[in-house]
């Protein structure tokens, strides 16, 4: 199922509701893709807060991997290929009940997650002058 959304920078609470909506089991993954500062730690920022958290969420352009209350899980392997983040053992963690962000994960990985039976959301953010268009496909 896909949807598509055309909002305001300030409206993204619609799509974070959407995300509600779409994850349906305790171990999903939502892979986030669009161009740099199109919004996907922001996303990730504001779905933690839409839970009542005050967690600190950032970009983890160079961990790797954040952690966060509730089991929420924020990965970013934007300087990694995926035999990397493989050899890194980072699959494994997919394992852990809860939902995980993936900034910049590709079809590869995509598949390999649908391959092991893991619930894959797709986000993909584009610029479009001071809005964003969101589509969700789930």
């Amino acid at each position: 199922m896909k949807k598509e959304f055309e909002l305001d920078l300030d409206s993204i609470d619609v799509v974070v509701d959407e995300l509600k909506k779409v994850i349906s089991n305790k171990n999903c993954v939502v892979i986030l893709r669009g161009d740099l500062a199109s919004g996907k730690t922001t996303l990730v920022k504001n779905y933690v807060k839409s839970l009542g958290l005050d967690d600190l969420v950032t970009s983890p352009t160079f961990s790797i991997q954040a952690v966060y209350s509730n089991n929420i899980f924020h990965y970013d392997v934007y300087n990694k290929t995926l035999q990397q983040f493989i050899c890194l053992g980072m699959i494994e963690e997919f394992e852990a009940e809860g939902v995980h962000f993936v900034e910049w994960g590709d079809e590869k990985l995509e598949d390999i997650l649908k391959d092991y039976g893991f619930q894959v959301v797709l986000v993909e953010i584009r610029k479009k002058d001071n809005k964003r268009l969101y589509t969700i496909d789930a």
